[in-house]
């Protein structure tokens, strides 16, 4: 077999019609920026929250940068997250002028752990970011709690978790903000790069509208230094479709993993792989599948001579990469986030595979651990 990570052709052969009816609608239409579309997307999306607002931008990584700036965060505060994610959400973080601080991650959830965020709490600190990472969300319940005791912005990075749930409410509505990608592989992907913001504070939406379109309320006149950063309206009409099937691909998401988790259970009896756990009181939508793996990366080696996609998301943590040296971190400093990163390995998942597909995937890595015996 040959199976990729990832296979968007299977997703758009499922709703091409309805996907080739809008663009052509909107390419008719003359309208191309910041349309009725995005209009519609935006209320529809806020709904699907069960928030207030939202407002779409060009990318995840701008509207985590607008969230920021929105919250009136700027030079030389200081902002906890995880090293444990992707770069994005420290992008966002520096493009501000604001203090990158790390806090270690739980092991259970692969998110930010609280305790740990307590602990590099200062008089600078204004804000967290956690970031629902792999489609799990965070421990809201305690952040919240952290974020109101110390009166701190909470930002929440639910790029990869659209339809998650906390306690039977979806992400993006626990914090101050909610920031979503709308990046081709993500769960609720565009034909392109997209994002968008959610918040129930009339201030801070006010304060996004401005940031996207040049620090503009009315066109010509500018308030503040802002952003071009506005959802496409062609991406708006794509997602407008897709939306309608989110639960769905989630739920198959979740009902695919629930396979693989069947047929590692052996394996993680022997130790070999730990498979992806659901938090308890949370809605996990599996935007990854992610085994902890021995032998990590002579298992992907095997996979890929047996026509199986895999990937690591994401094998250095971002205190220990490059752009961060200045930060003067070592390793060992944030234990947890090193010994994932140093195991993680996803497997194929998508709504579309098919139950063969995981069976033969399942029976490669059994292979693999019966061959080193």
């Amino acid at each position: 077999m040959n199976i990729p990570i990832l296979d968007l052709k299977r997703q758009f052969r499922q709703i091409k019609s309805e996907v080739d009816k809008n663009v052509r609608e909107v390419l008719a239409s003359g309208s191309y920026i910041l349309g009725k579309n995005v209009s519609a997307f935006e209320e529809e999306f806020a709904e699907y929250c069960r928030g207030k607002y939202a407002i779409g931008v060009a990318s995840g990584t701008d509207a985590l940068k607008i969230a920021l700036r929105a919250c009136g965060i700027g030079k030389e505060d200081e902002v906890i997250t995880t090293p444990f994610t992707f770069v994005a959400t420290t992008e966002a973080i520096h493009s501000v002028g604001a203090r990158i601080v790390f806090a270690d991650i739980d092991m259970d959830s692969y998110t930010i752990d609280p305790q740990e965020i307590e602990k590099k709490i200062t008089k600078k600190t204004k804000a967290i970011i956690c970031v629902h990472l792999y489609g799990q969300p965070c421990d809201m319940r305690t952040l919240r709690g952290l974020s109101r005791k110390y009166n701190l912005k909470l930002i929440e990075d639910c790029a990869q978790a659209a339809g998650a749930e906390y306690k039977g409410k979806r992400v993006a509505v626990f914090g101050d903000v909610g920031c979503f990608s709308f990046f081709p592989s993500k769960n609720l992907g565009a034909f392109g790069d997209g994002g968008i913001i959610v918040t129930n504070n009339k201030q801070i939406a006010e304060n996004a509208r401005v940031f996207r379109v040049y620090g503009s309320r009315n066109k010509y006149e500018h308030i503040v230094h802002g952003l071009n950063s506005r959802l496409d309206e062609l991406q708006a009409a794509i997602l407008r479709v897709k939306l309608r099937y989110l639960d769905q691909w989630n739920e198959a998401r979740r009902k695919n993993t629930a396979c693989y988790n069947k047929k590692f259970c052996a394996l993680e009896e022997r130790g070999l792989v730990i498979t992806p756990k659901e938090q308890k009181g949370t809605k996990h939508v599996y935007h990854l599948y992610v085994l902890r793996a021995k032998q990590r990366d002579a298992l992907m080696d095997f996979l890929k001579t047996r026509g199986v996609g895999t990937a690591y998301h994401y094998p250095i943590p971002l205190h220990l990469q490059e752009v961060y040296k200045c930060m003067e971190h070592q390793e060992g400093d944030f234990p947890k986030s090193e010994l994932a990163a140093g195991e993680i390995l996803s497997l194929p998942l998508f709504p579309e595979l098919k139950k063969k597909e995981i069976d033969y995937i399942a029976d490669c890595v059994y292979q693999f651990y019966r061959n080193r015996k």
